[in-house]
């Protein structure tokens, strides 16, 4: 939003539009209508985000380190989304205070999730940003799903209760440009949180504030194993086309020769030395890894022992050394976000829509999804770009560049307020801790 506008009016024109959009999106489980107008009547000026309203998932998100971070910036949190009820083992959905949470795009469809709720307040208007955490792709799929932009950040880097370490911190926001401050500010502190951190803290401040085009990219439709919705499947492909023909990245094969640190990526004359360019069509030597879903299910479980717990060790292994050495040779994958589209508020069937999603939990990658297109019946589609563990700054400058020219306009807007707003009651906020935690 423009500086010049006053912190008041952000904060409650984004009130406003929870009022009118929320009782038929179902996207908040609570709106913390007076206290949020208090804080930004009294917010510092002079922080970065000072005035930015945000939303936290779910009822415990405004405890998390990241709702903390943000609130000593100066940002000012309206309410807290819904994420999945009890009930079903899927958790590609939402249960807001109005009732199911629906895509705001088809709905008949769900949004996603498990931040369900912050993809659709993001992707409606009703807030710039929101905050998620993703242990199977539970930022990235409702991201794609509701055509936003959705970062997971690297395992590891932020706080998280979750003992598996299958999940990260991560963030939704309208575009990878407007998640900036986000990861600025949530990573960007004085009082590190480890050695990575204090890495990528370095490296926000330090490097080039752009990645250099075009970067090598290798594409995978499918990572060997995921069975795709064909028409996802080509509105993808014709996403990672549109960004070569921009040079904004260069294909090149998985198996050639290439750099030997993705950090020569800030260096275009090194360029040369990577493979020849391929067509996604047309991949002689397509990237897979070994199917992570038993893996990433025994890991879960928690119970590592026995033949089970050595199978999930040996394909995260080998997953790790494929992923390592790609990465070693390229910045940056590209593959759909899931393999098919959003399902019905029945559920998804036999489809598993983590299918290309949870390896990076697994590996610890970070990965983000930033819209792609839409599929003939009007569903949004998104693109997963992947990169190394700790190139966090990296990632969100490719998917800056990268957004500009992966999604063809919109064939429609979210969907519309009813003409007549539903007064919403407020509730008050709980009090963030002073010992960071995360969701």
């Amino acid at each position: 939003m423009p500086v010049d506008v006053p912190m008041t009016d952000r904060v409650g024109e984004s009130l406003a539009r929870i009022e009118r959009l929320d009782p038929r999106l179902c996207a908040f489980i609570e709106v913390w209508d007076d206290e949020a107008r208090a804080r930004a009547r009294t917010v510092d000026r002079r922080l970065p985000l000072a005035g930015v309203p945000f939303a936290v998932k779910g009822p415990s998100g405004i405890r998390s380190y990241a709702a903390e971070r943000l609130i000593a910036a100066g940002a000012v949190p309206v309410g807290s989304t819904a994420v999945p009820g009890p009930g079903t083992y899927w958790q590609t959905w939402g249960q807001g205070r109005h009732g199911r949470t629906v895509n705001p795009y088809r709905a008949d469809r769900t949004p996603g999730g498990s931040s369900a709720g912050s993809a659709v307040a993001v992707a409606a208007g009703m807030v710039p940003l929101a905050t998620g955490s993703d242990g199977a792709g539970s930022v990235r799929i409702p991201a794609a799903w509701c055509g936003v932009f959705g970062l997971k950040t690297t395992n590891g880097l932020l706080p998280s209760p979750d003992r598996t370490g299958l999940a990260s911190a991560g963030v939704l926001a309208r575009s990878a440009a407007e998640a900036r401050p986000f990861l600025r500010c949530v990573l960007g502190i004085p009082d590190a949180y480890d050695a990575m951190h204090d890495a990528i803290c370095d490296a926000m401040y330090n490097a080039p504030a752009a990645v250099s085009l075009p970067v090598p990219a290798v594409f995978s439709p499918d990572l060997g194993y995921a069975r795709a919705d064909p028409e996802v499947a080509e509105v993808v492909r014709a996403a990672v086309e549109r960004l070569v023909a921009a040079g904004v990245v260069r294909l090149v094969r998985p198996g050639g020769a290439g750099l030997a640190e993705a950090s020569a990526l800030m260096d275009p004359s090194a360029l040369t030395e990577l493979s020849a360019p391929a067509d996604p069509s047309a991949l002689a030597e397509p990237f897979v890894l070994l199917d992570p879903c038993e893996a990433w299910t025994t890991v879960r479980g928690g119970d590592l022992s026995g033949g089970a717990g050595v199978r999930a060790a040996e394909v995260r292994a080998e997953n790790d050394r494929r992923l390592d050495a790609l990465f070693a040779r390229t910045p940056l994958l590209l593959t759909p976000v899931t393999p098919n589209r959003p399902h019905g508020h029945e559920g998804p069937g036999e489809l598993y829509s983590t299918a290309l999603t949870w390896a990076f939990n697994l590996s610890g990658n970070p990965a983000a999804s930033i819209p792609a297109g839409f599929t003939a019946d009007g569903c949004p589609v998104g693109l997963q770009l992947v990169a190394a563990r700790g190139a966090d700054v990296s990632l969100l400058d490719m998917a800056v560049a990268a957004e500009k020219h992966a999604a063809p306009p919109a064939p429609r807007k979210p969907l519309p307020a009813r003409t007549a707003p539903k007064v919403l009651p407020t509730r008050k906020a709980p009090t963030a801790p002073t010992a960071p935690t995360a969701p």
